[in-house]
This record gives C-alpha cells, structure tokens and sequence, in this order.
C-alpha cells in the first residue's frame, strides 16, 4: 500500500490514509478526485482490513461508476468482489429489490423514464378533465419530482392555494397509477428506500450495520433526500467519506443542494476537512481566471487552485457583431487549426447555456461540411423504435405497466384504436385488475372470462393476448435475444420500421444495436437490463471513438474535459440566464456553471459574446455583456469587449451603469460626429409597447452605429435592449 501512497501527491495522501470517521474532501477542478476516491477503497480492504461487502460507494453515474470499478479492481488485482458501488439509485434498486415486502409494489416493479413518467401525467389531467395550458404536463411533473425529492409523498405535499391543491390530486392519482403499474420513477426510488430506512428499525439496522465505510462522490450535488439516506446508512458506524466542491454545484434545478456540504460537518461535528488543490488539467491562467470569477460567490470555502502545467495561452474573448457571427467564429477557429495541423476535430468542445443555443452552431459546422457530435440531443434510447422495442420487454417482465402495454399494444397497427383500448381498461378496473392481467385471462371459449364485457373488442385483441402469454411463456425458457427476435418475428416489427428507415434515421439499425446491448445482459437477466436501460444518462452515451468537435451544454460538461473549450453567448440574460436575476442564489449557481465550464479547458479557452442576436420574430435585439467577463483580470486575457456595464441592483429590476475603465460611453466616443439629438425618440421612465413583451418602461436610451439602442424594463422579463428602428416599439401616452 505504501508503494500506491507514493503515486499521489501530499493533500491526496492525507485523504487517502486519513484515520476512520467523518472526512469532508473539498476537491477542486481536476484535483484526482475520482484517483482519491478509488485509492481510499483499495486503503480501506488491502491497509485497514475492511471486506469488499463492507463498503458502499456512491456516484452519480454509471459511466463514474465502472470507470471506479475497473480501477480499484486493478489496484487491488480484483480483489474487490462484493463491493457495493454504483449510482444513488442503482443502490436503492438493489435495497427495493431485497426489501420488496415492505413495498406497494413488488421485487418485479419496472422504473419510468421521463417520458413514461410525462405520459402518465398527461393521462391523469385529461381524466381529470383539466385544461392542459393551465396545467403543463412538465410542470406539473417538475412539481412532484421536487416534493418526492424534499421526501414529501402525496399526503405530505404542501398546498398553498388551489393550483397546489389541484397538483396534490394530480400527484395522488399519479402514484396510484405507478402502483397499480407495479412501477416506480426515479424519484420514488429514493423516496421509498428513504421511507423504508426510516420506518423499519431492523431494514436500518441490517444496512447500516453492514456498511463498515460509505463513500459517496459528487457530495455538492446530493439533494435532501440523498442526503437523509446517507446519514442514515452511515449512523451506526459513522464512517462516512464525502468528496465535492460547493464551487461546482450545479443542478439546484433538480433538488441539489450544496448546503449539504455544511450539514454533513453540523452533523458530524468531528469531522476532518480536506482541501485538494493541486489541478492536473488546466494551465495556470485557466485556473487563475476561474478563481477569480468564483471567488465572487459567498458561502463557500475559499481555495487557491495551482497547476504544474506552467502558464499557458492568455483567455480569448472574442466579440462578434451578430450571433451568427459568433457561430461561424467558433467553426473557423477550429478549422483553420485542424488544417494546419496544430489540433484534431476532438480536441474540442463548444459549451453553452442552453440547448437552443446549439442551432447556430450546428449550422455553422454543417456550412463549414464538418462533423459534430451533440451530446444532450435525443438519446439513443430515448428513439422512438429503442423505446418500442424496450417497452415489449417490459410488458413481458411485468404485465401491470400500463405504460408500456399502452405503447406497444396497437404497434405495428392491429386495428387496436382508442375507444378498444378504453374498453379494456374499463373491464379492467371494473375486475379490480389491471389490463394487462384481462389479456393474459382472455382466450375464444364462449364462456371465458372478460370475452362477453369486452364484446366485440375481444376479437380484436385475442392476436396481441396469444403473443403475449406467449412470450411470457418463452421468458424463463430462451435466452434475452431468441425471446426479443420472437417479439419481432411475431409482430412483424421488422418490415415495420424499415418502411420507417431513411438515409437520414436508419430506425432499423437502432433496433439492431439495441440487440447488441441486449446480448451483454445474457447472463444476468431481463430485470437488471430493464433497470439499466432506465437509469441510462447523456453522459453514458457518449460515444468516444468520434473525431469531431463536442457541442454540449455547460450543465453537461460536468465531469468532462478538452483540450481547448468555447463557452459561447456570454451575454447578460443568456449567462447569466435571464430566470437568475433578482435571485442571489440562482445568480451564484450561474457563476458556478461558467466557473465549472471554464475549468473543463486544459490549454486553451475562449470567450465568445455577440454584439446583437436575431429574436425568434425576426428583429436583432443588442445585448449587453456577461458581468461574468467583469471580473476576468485583463493580465490574463487577450481581446475585449466594447460595451462594459456595471450591474446596480435595486429592488425589484437590474439596472447597468458604464465602466470607464473600458473606455467613454458611446455617446462620448463619437464626439466628432453631428448630433444626434433630432433622431434620438425614447427617454428614460418613458412607458412603451412592444408587440411581444407588452408594456415595459425605458431605462436608458444610446445612440451609435447609426441607430438608436433602447433598454427597456418589462415585468416578468427583466432588461431587454432593443434596437428601436427594428422592435416596433411604440410610446404610450402617461
């Protein structure tokens, strides 16, 4: 152990050798601390004795997962069966599965994805008879998500006021449907395994007892949930393990919660704190500018990042004077370096703040005839014929999932509409089942069951009823693929979807991969394929052979890294996003992401703004840079930006106010011209119209480049700049 010790530096062999109990790692940007992590496992069996069984290791991905895997394994020359390592939730399926009698569901139940979990919804509200434009599916699904992760089930949910009651209804009907599905979503994952911990002294005991050590990654991104089982896996030993970063928190939206970092040392007031800082991915200047942008947030443990890298390239900002431009910037930056041969296609990554963003630059790329991957676009198994072919299998495995019965049940077409399908699910809940039971019980006897309340309907589904008993049937008797070709022989799924299949989407080909997976789950089973298949991420997907540049959101680029990085539309209400004004914490959490963004850089890093955007209605509309670029030292730049503004906030708006330091304002810069005053129309605290934002009040007024630039306040919207000639603004009278 002592020659693996003399592979990390200092601060890595104190965390790694550090005595039992509560350990806090505060881990910077490329500090090693996946390395630290997967040492203190190989430290904790080959140096304190600890067996393989006795630890549990928590991730948030199953790609960190395996990487971790095959690492400690090697450390430890596989000595490492036994070890409980994997995401939050593949954990908690693996407590669910053991522990099944303590559920509403059984060991069998199947996990909705999103878009299981989105139809669901929707089904609900229209049974409901509620207007879906009062009531968005995402929402309200959004809605549930939080409470489940704030451990609050549909009895505990807090209503304040109608909607919140109406939502609450929602939410009862939602989880009565996922049990009678004999399902969960990903968030009752967490909730049930919380529940159960909670509530079953000896379920708590069996699990604390037996993990002697917890380690859990990522520790800035737990949510209250997360963190409540954590506390109480780790109360009876209390060695528990926690490396992150405050600094990199970033997924508030979907219940993370860095003040976690402050309750684990509330909680465990003996613990050791330790800071990495030694970075083995950027230069010194990346990293310096980092610091100094995030060291404008507050409530956080300040850390001094340093590099053995040497300085490296000064930080570019690039101004472009429209966001196309912006685009074609970004493609002929990395175009003339690959034809010179100074970079590869890979070498790349393109990081923004918002999908949408991606538009421009993917036809940029498309006119440079140069190939890119988008990673956060549709997944592989988020494709249609994927999720097809995957909801046969689960219907299968558990014929109680609606969901997926609803899906597959007229696919290819069988004459199985709408009206046949309600049909069967009345019977269904009249006989207390669900309708996937009715249709394994229906046969042709004159006098079976269900055939007379289904009438004529019964004809029409007897085919899909045969296929399924079937193929239930075949479950226990063939391997995964005989039983997956049986279901495209039988149905004809194959001529189907190649009638589907162009040059553009080779539908077939997915389902022909998806067969491939398939053929790794062999030897272990229906049921861990399924749950893989749900607990999927983007990042899992990624493909890794592709020599091309990578196009990514900045929430996305968590945990990766390039060569050279692009963060483009570094403008305010774009990053900062607009949502974040007014509110300091999700201010701090947009400093966060350009500060994670930032880090993903090892060489080179550019900044990239644009002086106007083209609005989805066709005007340009000017915009006013990042204040996030304010804070960059100019010693570690190389280029500008012309349009500087402080932020001044007041009470209810985000008001800006010019820098000298980068210059006069406009206005004074063009002195020499005539004046202007006859062309100037809008004037601050001036109330006007525009056609799409409504009715706003002008903040200030600029003329340059021949026109007039006008800041106008909306409610609800915050600081928009116009250009007047083109926003059809209009003066209202006082």
């Amino acid at each position: 152990m002592a020659d693996l010790l003399n592979e990390l530096n200092p601060q890595q062999q104190h965390a790694v050798a550090a005595p039992a109990g509560p350990i806090l790692v505060l881990a910077g940007p490329g500090s090693g601390k996946t390395r630290v992590l997967t040492y203190r496992i190989a430290y904790l069996i080959a140096a304190l004795g600890a067996q393989p069984y006795q630890i549990l290791a928590v991730t948030f991905t199953n790609k960190a997962a395996r990487e971790m895997e095959t690492r400690v394994a090697g450390l430890l020359g596989g000595r490492a069966d036994g070890l409980w390592l994997g995401t939050f939730h593949g954990i908690c399926g693996r407590i669910l599965r053991r522990e099944a009698a303590y559920l509403p569901v059984d060991h069998n139940f199947v996990i909705f994805d999103s878009d299981d979990q989105l139809s669901l919804i929707k089904r609900v509200i229209k049974e409901k008879r509620l207007n879906d434009k009062d009531f968005r599916p995402r929402q309200v699904q959004a809605r549930i998500s939080a409470a489940k992760n704030d451990l609050q089930g549909p009895d505990e949910f807090l209503a304040e006021g109608y909607r919140d009651e109406v939502i609450r209804e929602i939410y009862q009907d939602y989880q009565r449907y996922l049990v009678a599905s004999n399902a969960m979503d990903f968030d009752d994952m967490l909730l049930y395994t919380a529940i159960l911990l909670d509530s079953n002294p000896d379920v708590l005991k069996k699990y604390a007892q037996r993990f002697h050590h917890i380690l859990v990654d990522e520790f800035q991104d737990t949510n209250q949930a997360q963190y409540f089982l954590l506390s109480h896996l780790a109360s009876f030993h209390k060695n528990i393990f926690v490396v992150g970063d405050e600094d990199q928190s970033i997924y508030r939206w979907r219940g993370a919660d860095y003040h976690n970092v402050e309750r684990f040392v509330s909680d465990f007031p003996e613990t050791e704190k330790i800071l990495l800082e030694q970075n083995y991915r950027s230069t010194q200047k990346i990293l310096d500018a980092a610091v100094a942008v995030i060291n404008e947030n507050t409530n956080r443990t300040r850390k001094q990042l340093f590099s053995d890298r040497g300085a490296g390239e000064a930080i570019v900002i690039k101004e472009a004077e429209d966001d196309r431009t912006e685009a074609d910037y970004v493609v002929e930056t990395i175009l003339r370096q690959v034809q010179l041969g100074q970079a590869r296609e890979s070498d790349f990554a393109i990081m923004y703040r918002t999908n949408a963003q991606s538009r421009l630059l993917e036809e940029a790329f498309r006119r440079a005839n140069m190939p890119y991957r988008l990673v956060g676009a549709q997944r592989f198994y988020g494709r249609r014929e994927v999720k097809d072919m995957i909801a046969f299998l689960r219907l299968i495995y558990n014929p109680k999932d609606e969901v997926s019965l609803e899906r597959v049940i007229n696919v290819p077409p069988r004459g199985i509409g709408s009206v046949t399908f309600q049909q069967l699910r009345t019977v269904a809940r009249q006989a207390e089942m669900s309708s996937g039971e009715v249709l394994l019980a229906l046969n042709t006897e004159k006098d079976a069951p269900f055939a007379e309340a289904l009438a004529r309907s019964a004809q029409r589904l007897l085919p899909f009823s045969r296929m399924l008993r079937g193929w239930r049937k075949n479950l226990t008797q063939v391997s995964l693929t005989t039983l997956f070709d049986e279901i495209m022989l039988d149905t004809g799924y194959e001529a189907y979807i190649k009638d589907e299949s162009d040059e553009e989407q080779d539908r077939w080909g997915n389902v022909v991969e998806l067969r491939q997976v398939l053929l790794e789950y062999e030897d272990r089973g229906l049921a861990e394929f399924l749950e893989a298949m749900a607990l999927v991420a983007d990042q899992d997907t990624l493909p890794e052979s592709l020599d091309a540049p990578t196009l990514l959101t900045l929430h996305a680029a968590k945990g990766l890294e390039f060569p050279q990085v692009f963060i483009s539309g570094l403008d305010e209400q774009i990053l900062p996003h607009i949502r974040s004004m007014g509110d300091p914490e999700a201010m701090a959490e947009e400093r966060r992401l350009f500060y994670v963004g930032m880090t993903r850089a090892e060489n080179r890093l550019y900044l990239t703004r644009a002086r106007r955007r083209r609005s989805p209605y066709g005007s340009y509309e000017t915009m006013i840079p990042s204040r996030f670029l304010e804070d960059l030292p100019e010693s570690l730049t190389r280029g500008q930006f012309s349009h500087s503004y402080d932020r001044v906030d007041s009470n209810d708006r985000n008001e800006y106010r010019w820098d000298t330091t980068y210059g006069p304002p406009p206005r004074e810069r063009k002195k020499s011209q005539p004046p202007k005053a006859a062309a100037q129309r809008f004037y601050p605290k001036m109330q006007v119209l525009h056609p799409i934002y409504g009715k706003g009040v002008v903040h200030k007024s600029i003329l340059e480049y021949g026109d007039e630039t006008v800041e106008v306040y909306f409610e609800g919207l915050g600081l928009k700049a116009l250009v007047a000639s083109m926003s059809s603004l209009e003066i209202l009278e006082n």
